[in-house]
């Protein structure tokens, strides 16, 4: 079975917030991995119109940075699906949108093979919230920017009940960034 991995950056103090963060050639690098093992994202409206309005631009325009043109050509060809209950459609290449989130359909993606046995990545804050509450999500990359901002959107504001980790591995990048990598137990 696919994994459903929650990928998230967030301040120090707990904030996400995508404008702040530092991505840098190792961090695009490291995020680069996790799309060339992902077979689908899934995104909320809000964190798809960020990604939409400026990674089909690097598309068409690279920078010149490879490691942030790698990266805007894997996030524009790989499936995207978006929940909205506001979006009327999407334009962004191999993008679907849905409604709801129905945790059979999710079950079902996680068990297809459409797209070989790579993991989907959920990469916006109210999704994960949703997922986990659903228990769907088998691993959370949380990168921990050396940021602190004060105030923003906290990822795991509206959980409810206790979700047990066990720490699998970290990883230390030059900017001070951290990525921890958790299972649930």
């Amino acid at each position: 079975m696919r994994k459903l991995i929650a990928a998230m950056n967030m301040t120090l103090d707990g904030f996400c917030n995508h404008e702040a963060m530092s991505a840098d050639e190792e961090i695009h690098e490291h995020y680069n991995d996790l799309l060339r093992n992902s077979g689908a994202l899934i995104y909320g409206r809000i964190t798809y119109q960020l990604m939409e309005s400026y990674w089909p631009t690097v598309v068409k325009n690279p920078t010149g940075n490879k490691p942030m043109d790698d990266f805007a050509v894997l996030i524009d060809n790989i499936p995207k699906i978006v929940y909205s209950h506001t979006l009327q459609h999407v334009n962004w290449k191999n993008t679907t949108l849905k409604k709801d989130i129905v945790k059979e359909e999710i079950l079902e993606l996680k068990q297809s093979r459409n797209g070989g046995s790579k993991n989907i990545v959920v990469g916006s804050p109210s999704l994960i919230v949703a997922m986990a509450k659903l228990d769907l999500i088998d691993e959370y990359q949380l990168g921990i920017q050396p940021i602190v901002l004060g105030s923003g959107l906290i990822l795991f504001k509206n959980i409810r009940n206790r979700i047990d980790l066990k720490l699998l591995k970290t990883k230390t990048f030059g900017c001070g960034a951290v990525t921890l990598y958790y299972e649930r137990r």
